[in-house]
């Protein structure tokens, strides 16, 4: 008897640890395009979440109706019949980041760079208006008659792993953060990347050397929306929130969980990004694991709330985060 209770013990924990590490990783692909989006330009860009939203469903009207977002023509890439290819998929979702970085490029264009100059939160506010204008796209676009499947190849496929069923999903969203973090590393030590991090830390210093600093936001806005679709489209597998399709499920956590973890981490802080997901996403995972015999006093989705009790506490001890760059005010 004892055996067989280390044993589920043991199942139960690598179920719940390799998930939270999946749902980590989310997490922090996500605020990664937020912390790029602040770093160059200064502005809490609230409309992240839309931006993400509307990249799942560009990704979607691939996947699921065979055309392309904007476009009148079919996508030859898919025949509507079978469930495209590994490769033929990763394709397709490099398209939809890539339309979605154009997305974000346009709103920088329209809605942000003519306001450069005025206070930031004015800024923070518009980027507020472009989530909610965004928000009602989202919302029309998922109340279909028909799911709007993501048709993943590995569907919900799962490895057995000390007796824990180990989703090929939460393979995924490792190799997704790894990519996003990876390109991000080795953009930063590239010219351009060199240039961003100059505009971040002084735009005033950076036009005086030449740097177009129009240029660098835009390009910043691009990463953020291609990284917010990633995001999203990954949050969307089974046996996360959504089950394999862009739902109304997904743009609440794509809004607003992200939101401790840029604070846990730090607003301009990659790192901190990476950091601050995986422990967000493990103390959601293993509280609601460890802790549902408790719900009668702590109630039904108490896991939910964790990430914004630790943002409080956060916020109470540390204000910049743990890897963010501390404000110093003469007064």
């Amino acid at each position: 008897m004892l055996f067989f209770a280390q044993a589920t013990a043991l199942a139960t924990f690598t179920g719940a640890i390799t998930r939270a590490i999946a749902l980590g990783c989310i997490y922090a692909v996500v605020a990664l395009g937020f912390v790029i989006v602040f770093k160059a330009t200064q502005v809490l860009n609230f409309a992240h979440g839309g931006i993400a939203m509307a990249g799942a469903l560009f990704m979607s009207i691939m996947v699921n109706d065979a055309g392309f977002p904007f476009l009148p023509f079919g996508n030859p890439f898919v025949n509507g019949e079978d469930r495209p290819g590994v490769m033929v998929w990763i394709l397709l979702l490099a398209i939809a980041m890539a339309i979605t970085a154009g997305l974000a490029m346009v709103l920088e264009r329209v809605a942000i760079r003519p306001m450069v100059g005025q206070p930031l939160f004015s800024l923070a506010i518009i980027t507020l208006g472009i989530e909610v204008a965004i928000s009602a796209f989202n919302r029309d676009a998922v109340n279909t008659p028909n799911a709007r499947s993501l048709e993943f190849p590995w569907g919900t496929n799962f490895w057995e792993i000390l007796g824990a069923n180990v989703n090929h999903s939460y393979l995924v969203a490792v190799l997704a953060a790894a990519f996003s973090f990876g390109v991000v590393f080795f953009f930063y030590r590239s010219r351009l990347g060199v240039a961003m991090r100059a505009v971040a830390f002084d735009q005033e210093a950076a036009m005086a050397q030449g740097i177009n600093v129009g240029r660098v936001f835009q390009i910043a806005w691009a990463i953020g929306g291609a990284l917010a679709c990633l995001g999203a489209v990954v949050y969307s597998m089974a046996p996360f929130g959504p089950q394999g399709a862009v739902s109304s499920d997904l743009h609440p956590v794509l809004a607003f969980r992200a939101l401790p973890v840029i604070i846990l981490g730090g607003l301009d802080s990659v790192t901190g990004a990476l950091i601050g997901g995986l422990v967000i996403g493990s103390a959601e995972v293993l509280a609601g694991q460890y802790l549902s015999g408790y719900t009668s006093f702590l109630g039904v989705g108490y896991q939910a709330i964790v990430p914004y009790v630790i943002m409080l506490g956060v916020l109470l001890v540390r204000p910049y985060g743990l890897f963010g760059t501390p404000e110093i005010r003469r007064v």
